[in-house]
């Protein structure tokens, strides 16, 4: 998991927040009823004490989704550029969302069910008023149905990283943080600039941007770098053949003269020099003889 892919989640949940706080804006409001009667410095400590909660259970379900896309994805998709486009695909569709394309709508009314089913034991956190209370309301609140954490849970899954998919969730989390814990002037005014500005839909359209050059910038620069390969092979094989074309029939004469002067070499020249040697010594014995013959005669 790259770093931009943390910033990514950051960014996603921060000019997510309004969104955010449409979602759980009753829930903050029931919260901070419920803590009314305590000192200002305890209700501080309980309010970052349901936050660490809710992050928990957002690295919870990060973990989970990178284990699915460990076990499940991940052994189907080795030795190939699958995962590559499938992260490029996944940040289209979830920047897509964030420029307000109703694609999570329906598992977001899915995930209402479960939140239904919870409500007994979130009656049992009220009041607000201990440290266990507040960590198992927050917990409980990471699994409010909410399309942009459903989108954050699937850059978990194509992270393949049980570690790294929790990572990116809690780091998601992180970003909702300031919208949700701002006193009402705050949250007004950060409203207002990120609608003003467009911030979340000019979010939604970088991820748009930076999936699809996940998706088709290694395509192009392999196709650019596989014609230029090709053409310096091509260029190569012609300047080849035309070496061969000039140097082949000189270089097979002369081998081919090599070949029969060779044998002509190794063959004639030493027979002759032994012939030769075996002359002379002929020679120079029957000189020696004839010598020997006279002075016998002569001294008769």
């Amino acid at each position: 998991m790259t770093t931009a892919l943390l910033i990514a989640a950051l960014l996603m949940g921060f000019f997510g927040s309004p969104h955010c706080l449409g979602m759980c804006g009753g829930l903050v409001t029931a919260f901070g009823l419920s803590m009314k009667d305590v000192s200002p410095t305890k209700r501080r400590a309980l309010v970052a004490t349901y936050h660490l909660g809710r992050l928990t259970s957002y690295a919870f379900l990060g973990l989970m989704a990178g284990l699915i896309g460990t076990t499940v994805l991940e052994p189907l998709m080795k030795g190939n550029s699958t995962p590559r486009i499938l992260l490029g695909l996944v940040l289209v569709f979830v920047g897509v969302t964030m420029l307000g394309a109703p694609f999570l709508k329906n598992l977001e009314r899915f995930g209402m069910r479960f939140w239904q089913y919870l409500s007994p034991l979130r009656q049992k956190v009220f009041p607000l008023n201990t440290f266990p209370r507040a960590l198992t309301a927050g917990l409980l609140w990471g699994f409010l149905p909410c399309g942009l954490v459903y989108g954050a849970l699937l850059l978990a899954v194509v992270a393949h990283n049980p570690l790294s998919g929790a990572a990116l969730m809690f780091v998601f989390g992180l970003g909702t943080v300031p919208m949700l814990v701002a006193t009402h002037e705050t949250v007004g005014w950060l409203r207002d600039k990120i609608g003003r500005f467009r911030l979340r839909q000019l979010n939604g359209a970088v991820m748009v941007l930076s999936g699809l050059a996940v998706v088709f910038v290694p395509i192009a620069m392999s196709s650019m770098h596989g014609g230029h390969d090709m053409s310096n092979m091509q260029g190569d094989h012609m300047q080849m053949s035309d070496s061969q074309m000039m140097d082949m029939p000189m270089d097979t004469n002369m081998d081919h003269s090599s070949h029969n002067m060779m044998p002509t070499d190794n063959n004639t020249t030493p027979q002759s020099m032994d012939h030769s040697m075996h002359d002379m010594s002929d020679g120079a014995i029957n000189t020696n003889h004839d010598e020997h013959s006279e002075m016998m005669e002569q001294a008769q």
